[in-house]
């Protein structure tokens, strides 16, 4: 793989503004390496190439003469071979930016060799700037999780010893953070400033020293922090506001706590630090990896520049690189062995090894027998589907008279998996393209690493739903035509019913099998959609309520299947669940109650952010509640009157519009007139635009399907009304998996925008102000 690739393949996503733009730096020295072949062989079409090659010769000359402000006057005398010279100067922010004066300027087709070092300069102090102040960040969060181990290793000794004094004094050793302070110079004032860090190194080498002289035991001590009990009176206990408890508890009292050294508040304690020092811990890892790979990067360029030009400028701008801060700062490296100490002392009894595995996951390896898993399901499902048409046709069952009441009686019961069947072959595709597009799907849906499932899986999960669904649907034709076996009429009609308790248990099966912590995550995230008022409303909250607004019908076949098994007459084949005005009533609460799952989520974001937006989005929902709630009443009249067919159409027509509008404008954030790309948004995944207004044709068309309830257009072709609400109902799945794919590619670019590669993790301590000034 060449170089440009790999390089583009291992960037942090969200990072990928600040990396050195290597692409543009070698499409420079595409253009000098053109115009030196051009200079060798000369004619007429040479010249017209090279007065296009000329167009930046107005900045290289004045770059040049900026380069003649700092040359010295020995350099060429000293040093004939002499190429650049590269000078840190200080700007007026106090900032040092880092220019490259090109010694050879006066050669023909220097100009286009003083523009790449141009640019070059602009990405090295882009690089530096931007890690700069991300090294800045992280010792800020060391020095605060150090406070937070302090707290709790504190806690630890108090919940185990409660008997121990407050100025007891006991050996509290966060390996990887101190609160000691020791002066340093900070590369981003220039001055001292307190890290408390290196005053733990500088004591663990004097450590060192002393144990290589005496012997070792009698110093051991001095590599240890002594800090007294007393720390737990400064810190309180933070209650996060986010499950219906805290809620309450949030809405009576304060949400910060007084410890009161319970084993529960101190387990809670530790799973949060855990996760904090984990998402630190990958923040490090990729400040390294950010690091390596542009130093690489920069490496690479310059020895192709030296290929090209025949010149020797890669040594002396290397040792620039490597004298910077960004080639010889080592905060970040240091950070992580303190952490990959305090990790495996305190989280994983002193087993390194153990330790590693949580702060380092191993990736996930593709399995091959998971490609031969789906395809043979799938394989199998298709042969089914070829049987039972072949079946329906044996036994002329579309043009029977039994063709209604199986398509009133047994059709929706398993229409319910093909609908759930349909939304994961989307969320496959989805997630397929949002791997090929570079769109960091596990970040944003905040799935633990190396426990999300990739597009091969879900195939495998897909396939295998349809092929106990279609089984169920061939066992239960079959089961009918044999002689033998039509005495088993109640046992026939009850397989849908055994299909869907299958489903249910391995949902929620306990056991690790069938990808256990996807399925637990999921059901999470329903049960939190459900007590939305009470929750905390996280991106995946609402994404899988949009989702469940998608699957109306699907609720609506568990109504019926409740209707069918319960009140209905199963051993018959027949219900009259549309004449009770009870089934009618629950028809429309179970249409709505994913609107109003979406409606009140949009009430807490709107009370916790006091963002405006979520109050108009709660106003889409509701109109969209009046809307579905209007059209089945509309549906469901015998005679229908013109007055209820005009509420049903304004208030869909509405619903509608304001559907729409929202899905392309807020949530695409396309239809930006005066955007780099017209009339969609500056920054763009897909390379071909056309996609985007095919996507946004499409989704208006399908946003205009559910409007056939309303006008009456009840049959199409040959289709039953069953039928044709099934596709229907499929229609709005294929339009939701469409809408996945760029809402979350936007997403991913108001990440990318803000450079937000990391999650928010809440710690458990809170200090007061006295507190914080004695750690």
């Amino acid at each position: 793989m060449k170089f440009g690739k790999e390089f583009e393949a291992q960037m942090v996503q969200e990072w990928q503004e600040a990396y050195v733009d290597y692409s543009n730096l070698k499409s420079i020295l595409k253009d000098i390496l053109r115009f030196k072949q051009l200079n060798n062989v000369p004619s007429p079409m040479a010249a017209t190439i090279k007065g296009k090659l000329k167009r930046n010769a107005s900045l290289c000359r004045a770059f040049s003469g900026l380069t003649s402000r700092f040359r010295p006057e020995s350099t060429l005398n000293n040093n004939e071979d002499e190429v650049i010279l590269v000078s840190a100067v200080q700007g007026r922010d106090g900032e040092g930016d880092y220019q490259t004066m090109f010694l050879r300027s006066n050669e023909e087709g220097a100009e286009h060799e003083l523009v790449f070092f141009r640019r070059l300069d602009d990405e090295f102090n882009k690089v530096i700037k931007f890690y700069k102040k991300n090294v800045a960040e992280v010792i800020v969060e060391a020095d605060e999780l150090s406070k937070q181990m302090n707290a709790l290793i504190a806690l630890r000794i108090k919940v185990d010893n409660p008997v121990i004094g407050e100025n007891d004094v006991v050996n509290l050793v966060p390996n990887g953070f101190s609160s000691n302070s020791s002066s340093i110079d900070h590369p981003t004032n220039g001055g001292n400033q307190a890290w408390s860090m290196m005053n733990v190194i500088q004591e663990e080498k004097k450590k060192e020293d002393n144990d290589g002289i005496n012997g070792g035991e009698g110093n051991k001590k001095e590599g240890f922090k002594a800090a007294p009990l007393e720390v737990l009176d400064h810190v309180k206990i933070n209650v996060e506001v986010g499950t219906p408890l805290s809620t309450l508890k949030a809405v009576i009292k304060s949400s910060k706590s007084n410890l009161s050294f319970s084993r529960k508040e101190l387990r809670t304690a530790e799973e949060k630090i855990t996760r904090a020092i984990v998402e630190f811990y990958r923040k490090l890892r990729l400040l390294k990896s950010y690091c390596f790979l542009n130093q690489l990067a920069f490496s690479k360029i310059m020895k192709k520049y030296d290929k090209i030009t025949s010149r020797n400028a890669s040594k002396a701008y290397l040792q620039m690189v490597d004298k910077s801060y960004f080639g010889s700062s080592d905060e970040v490296t240091i950070l992580m062995e303190r952490v990959e100490d305090t990790y495996a002392k305190h989280f994983a009894n002193g087993n390194r090894r153990k330790g590693m595995k949580k702060l380092r996951p191993q990736a996930k390896r593709e399995r091959h027998r998971i490609t031969f898993l789906y395809g043979l399901f799938s394989g199998c499902s298709i042969a089914l589907i070829v049987a039972i048409i072949v079946n329906l046709h044996a036994r002329a069952l579309l043009n029977s008279v039994e063709r209604d009441q199986y398509m009133v009686n047994i059709f929706p019961l398993y229409s319910l998996f093909g609908y759930v069947a349909l939304h994961m072959l989307m969320y496959a595709g989805n997630t397929y393209f949002w791997k090929r597009y570079r769109i960091n799907f596990p970040f944003i849906f905040g799935f633990k690493q190396g426990t999300e499932l990739g597009y091969r899986q879900l195939l495998l999960l897909t396939s295998g739903l349809s092929l106990l669904t279609l089984a169920a649907v061939i066992s239960h034709l079959d089961i009918e035509i044999d002689p033998r076996t039509q005495t088993f009429r109640t046992l026939t009609e009850l397989i849908p019913l055994f299909l869907l308790i299958l489903v249910v248990s391995i949902a929620f099966c306990p056991f690790n099998i069938i990808y256990r912590s996807s399925r637990f995550f999921l059901i999470r995230c329903a049960f939190r959609c459900v007590c939305a008022p009470l929750y905390k409303v996280t991106l995946p909250d609402f994404f899988l309520a949009d989702q469940l607004t998608s699957q109306v019908q699907a609720f609506r076949s568990l109504e019926f299947y409740l209707c069918y098994y319960v009140w209905g007459n199963f051993r018959e084949r027949s219900n009259k669940c549309e004449d009770s005005e009870v089934y009618r009533v629950f028809y429309i609460v179970v249409a709505i109650v994913p609107y109003w799952l979406r409606f009140i989520q949009c009430l807490r974001r709107l009370l916790e952010e006091k963002d405006a937006a979520h109050g108009v989005n709660g106003l889409k929902y509701l109109s969209t509640i009046a809307a579905v709630a209007l059209r089945t009443i509309y549906q469901f009249q015998k005679q229908k009157t013109t007055a209820w067919l005009v509420l049903a159409a304004a208030t869909s027509g509405m619903a509608t519009i304001f559907n729409t509008y929202w899905d392309i404008v807020i949530d695409w954030g396309l239809l930006r007139r005066k955007s780099s790309n017209p009339w969609l948004r500056d920054k763009l995944v897909l390379a071909h635009k056309v996609v985007y207004f095919l996507a946004m044709a499409l989704n208006c068309v399908l946003r205009l399907v559910w409007m056939q309830q309303v006008l009456g257009i009840q049959t199409v072709l040959f289709l039953h009304g069953t039928a044709l609400t099934a596709v229907v109902a499929s229609l709005e799945i294929i339009r939701r998996g469409i809408w996945n794919f760029f809402r979350l590619e936007n997403e991913h670019l108001n990440n990318v925008g803000k450079y937000r590669a990391f999650k928010s993790v809440p710690l458990p301590f809170c200090y007061d102000h006295n507190g914080d000034n004695s750690m």
